[in-house]
């Protein structure tokens, strides 16, 4: 559905952090808004206040439902941009996502199939793209206004947020690899990044880039997060003319054309020094260009600037250039970092033969098995004799083990610890916050390890956020766990239990919908009957 009047695509934005806060005011200006998700309620109903004609939830899901939307704008944290783009695409939503697109290659290019199967926009967010000054630098570019480029650098620097899930240059250098890029009109044949970690050991707060193109240009890349004074400059330098492109400055002083020249005398270059030119730019907000585009993009069907596949390009340009800072700044061939069995994301590693990613913050100990397509991310700790299965997702943040078993296919959120004791079979959902315990009456003067008592999570099962799981009882199999539920004992097999302490108040299905009486989902039509340990599928 669309704005009758105006024929404007409606939008939800999932994701209200500090740019979503952003996203969600400059959509509400275009009169495109329809919802606002984010799991933080305070924040949902201090947005509310702000714009009441607009929806709020708290679940990406439940956006997903609503055919009233034609497009998701994903302002979430750059590890979950898959998943939930994913499942927008095949809900046949539209999607934009802040940049990075995703953290591996192999998951953009799923994306890029699935939009393009569907003929389904996917956009990402490399916001320079859509500045009037950048746009008009372009423009010079394309007309040869500036002659044969030889090189261009650009600054990122400020003494500003420092983020610990992401280092400077994947918060950073995006903007620029993409700006660069579109000006070359080609990819760079090799990458190499050094960087300084003085804040913390591996996460790097200053990275120098340098990027070779076949043709001969030659890009170089400085960012930081710890400089004295805000810097975002963009210099290209033609045979005939150079450009400055001086976002800090105000729009009259943005864009700035130098006509110097060199000459020759007695064999020697001599520089003859012009004064520049001020470039006038239409005073445009980037990033309301930026929407505009993606809602011209969802009415027509044209492909935007910053498609999938330009997301891609800055993918494994990124990828190559964490690769190259991970070796202490290797020179890396982009073909052959494109042909590597492990895509390198920001400040990862990799173990043994069986392809896992481990983000660089966290710490794995030894006699550790990690099961194949398995995402360990930030701070997070696995501690010896632990084992973890296959496709499995660790976020940020948590603690496992030691001696620990962790099926296939498990999906652990931030900020859980997994003791001794407790085990995780195929297919476990932990959200946000679980606890577990392990011993019954614990006081911190008496040693009780030997007192351990075993916590089963059966096959399927999903713990709600903040939950938490008293030792020594089972969770059932597909069994839900409410939010904030309190388990103190048994749960059956297909149970929905909320409270605390928890008490069970109907059944849920595989599929992850509560039953009716009759114990048939009404959405994957599966039929139940009651058995000994709760449900049994028929």
């Amino acid at each position: 559905m669309k704005d009758s009047i105006n024929n404007i695509p409606t939008i939800a934005v999932i994701g209200t952090g500090y740019w979503g806060k952003n996203l969600v005011r400059s959509y509400a200006k275009l009169r495109a808004l329809r919802i606002i998700c984010d799991k933080n309620e305070t924040v949902l109903a201090q947005l509310k206040l702000q714009h009441p004609e607009v929806d709020i939830c708290l679940s990406p899901n439940d956006v997903f439902s609503q055919e009233d939307v034609q497009g998701v704008v994903i302002a979430t944290p750059a590890e979950t941009h898959f998943t939930i783009a994913r499942k927008a695409l095949l809900a046949g939503k539209h999607v934009y996502v802040e940049k990075p697109l995703v953290l591996v290659e192999q998951e953009a290019e799923e994306l890029i199939s699935i939009a393009e199967s569907k003929r389904l926009i996917l956009m990402v967010g490399h916001l320079l793209q859509y500045h009037p000054a950048f746009n008009a630098l372009k423009e010079m570019v394309i007309t040869g206004e500036l002659g044969r480029i030889n090189y261009i650098y650009s600054h990122r620097l400020n003494l500003g947020k420092i983020r610990r899930e992401e280092n400077i240059l994947w918060s950073f250098a995006p903007h620029d690899v993409s700006m660069i890029l579109s000006i070359a009109g080609e990819n760079p044949e090799y990458v190499l990044s050094t960087g300084g970690y003085y804040l913390h050991q591996r996460i790097a707060d200053v990275t120098t880039t340098h990027l070779e193109f076949s043709s001969g240009l030659r890009a170089h890349i400085f960012v930081s997060w710890l400089h004295p004074f805000k810097e975002q400059k963009l210099v290209v330098v033609g045979d005939r003319k150079m450009a400055v492109f001086d976002d800090t400055q105000p729009w009259t002083d943005k864009l700035h054309i130098y006509s110097h020249k060199i000459r020759w005398e007695n064999n020697l270059p001599v520089t003859d020094r012009s004064e520049p030119e001020r470039f006038q730019v239409s005073e445009m907000e980037p990033l309301l260009c930026e929407c505009k585009q993606f809602l011209h993009s969802i009415r027509t069907g044209e492909k935007p600037f910053t498609d999938g596949q330009e997301g891609l390009h800055v993918l494994r340009i990124l990828n190559a250039c964490q690769h190259s800072l991970n070796q202490n700044g290797q020179r890396i061939h982009l073909s052959t970092a494109a042909n590597q069995t492990v895509a390198e994301s920001p400040d990862s590693m990799d173990i043994g033969a069986d392809t896992c990613f481990i983000h660089k913050s966290a710490v794995v100990d030894d006699r550790v098995s990690i099961g194949r397509g398995t995402k360990i991310w930030h701070f997070s700790h696995i501690l010896s004799g632990s084992v973890i299965g296959n496709d499995c997702n660790i976020g940020q943040n948590v603690v496992i083990g030691p001696e620990v078993v962790i099926g296939n296919g498990c999906k652990i959120q931030n900020n859980i610890s997994i003791y001794p004791g407790v085990t995780l079979e195929d297919g476990v959902f932990c959200g946000p916050g679980v606890v577990f315990t392990n011993v019954y009456n614990p006081r911190a003067h008496i040693r009780r390890m030997s007192e351990l008592r075993p916590t089963p999570i059966k096959k399927g099962a999903t713990l709600g956020a903040n939950s938490t799981i008293v030792c020594g009882h089972s969770v059932g199999s597909f069994s839900f766990i409410g939010a904030g539920a309190v388990v103190t004992k048994d749960v059956p097999d297909y149970a929905l239990i909320v409270g605390n302490p928890a008490k069970q108040i109907g059944w849920m299905c595989e599929c992850g919908e509560r039953l009716p009486d009759t114990l048939t989902c009404s959405v994957c039509n599966k039929k139940y009957i009651h058995a000994q340990e709760g449900l049994q599928q028929i």
